[in-house]
């Protein structure tokens, strides 16, 4: 970790234990060391770095571009591994440089579902992270985070100092035949989606103490 990374990292956990009494579930299934994406459900703007701080590495992370812009904020982000992304299009710089970090051995965060949700509840996984596993080939660790929508929700200027606790899932380990696109009849897209899908249902397996895991939409 480089100073700047630590310093925000520590900063980060102690705001968690002391405002919202943070937990980790299963961490010591976590891989910290190697290529990994550790996927997350999406609730809150709490969500990166609620999910970094559960590893003990450094680990890296997307945000909007135009959070570059932001006073103090836009240039601390490439300080804490933020990479910037344009999501008005296909980003290809960004996503190559994702593709390069994990294929160098390193952790990176991803959220399937694309966007915080608006409710609270899972959302169907978009094909991005399905395309990046597969050219990765990389271990995925599911990860879920419950209370951070009560902390602070889409929408809201509030937060709220409740509980939040991110429980930690086996990792996936795809196989090469679950990774060939001849067994979704050559169809990349189908590829990418089967295994968005996949990690999506792992996370909906997770479940806290105090929360039971919600059901997934079905596919349209």
């Amino acid at each position: 970790m480089t100073f700047t990374y630590y310093f925000w990292y520590t900063i980060s956990k102690i705001l968690a234990w002391g405002l919202f009494s943070f937990r980790v579930l299963h961490r010591e299934r976590l891989i910290e060391e190697g290529p990994v994406i550790l996927a997350s459900n999406h609730q809150s703007y709490f969500d990166p770095p609620l999910v970094g701080i559960c590893s003990r590495r450094a680990v890296y992370y997307l945000a909007r571009k135009t959070l570059l812009n932001v006073p103090l904020l836009g240039p601390l982000l490439p300080e804490i591994n933020v990479i910037p992304v344009d999501r008005d299009g296909n980003d290809m710089s960004a996503l190559k440089k994702i593709i390069r970090l994990i294929r160098e051995g390193n952790g990176v965060v991803l959220f399937p579902e694309g966007t915080r949700s608006l409710d609270g509840n899972l959302q169907r996984g978009k094909g991005g992270i399905g395309l990046i596993i597969a050219k990765t080939r990389a271990p995925v660790q599911p990860m879920r985070i419950f209370g951070s929508y009560e902390a602070f929700p889409k929408g809201s200027g509030k937060i709220a100092l409740t509980p939040i606790s991110v429980v930690v899932g086996e990792p996936i380990r795809f196989t090469n035949e679950e990774l060939d696109p001849k067994t979704h009849g050559g169809d990349e897209r189908a590829l990418y989606q089967y295994l968005s899908d996949r990690v999506m249902e792992a996370i909906a397996g997770l479940e806290s103490s105090e929360s039971q895991p919600h059901a997934l939409p079905s596919a349209p």
